[in-house]
């Protein structure tokens, strides 16, 4: 059994933790927490791409995402840049729930897991 962990400058978790060709990222929120619900996802899908690819995976092996998101009015309005992201052919499950952000100002946090490219 093989864990390998990166981005450990935290102490109270990894950014990514690989086991056994599964990737699992932690919650990943927008750069720029004073943009809107469509600028937040973006840049929060931005970050996805950018660890996934980290990891040695992509988008289009993502198995599951939840989304969390702070008021269900933006749902329409997240959905529309998440639908832009997401590979036709390769929707990975999916939960949306409405939940407190560990900031006020933060309107979307995704969490996902993912497959290793072979």
């Amino acid at each position: 059994m093989s864990i390998t962990r990166l981005g450990t400058e935290r102490r109270r978790m990894s950014k990514i933790v690989i086991h056994n060709e599964t990737i699992y990222l932690c919650g990943q929120v927008a750069k720029d927490a004073s943009a809107d619900i469509q600028q937040q996802t973006q840049t929060m899908l931005d970050k996805v791409d950018f660890l996934l690819a980290q990891a040695g995976s992509d988008r289009e092996h993502i198995l599951s995402a939840t989304i969390y998101i702070k008021d269900m009015q933006d749902f329409a309005n997240m959905n529309e840049v998440w639908d832009a992201w997401v590979i036709e052919g390769h929707s990975p499950a999916r939960v949306c729930v409405e939940a407190s952000l560990a900031r006020p100002e933060l309107l979307v946090e995704i969490s996902v897991v993912a497959a290793v490219k072979t």
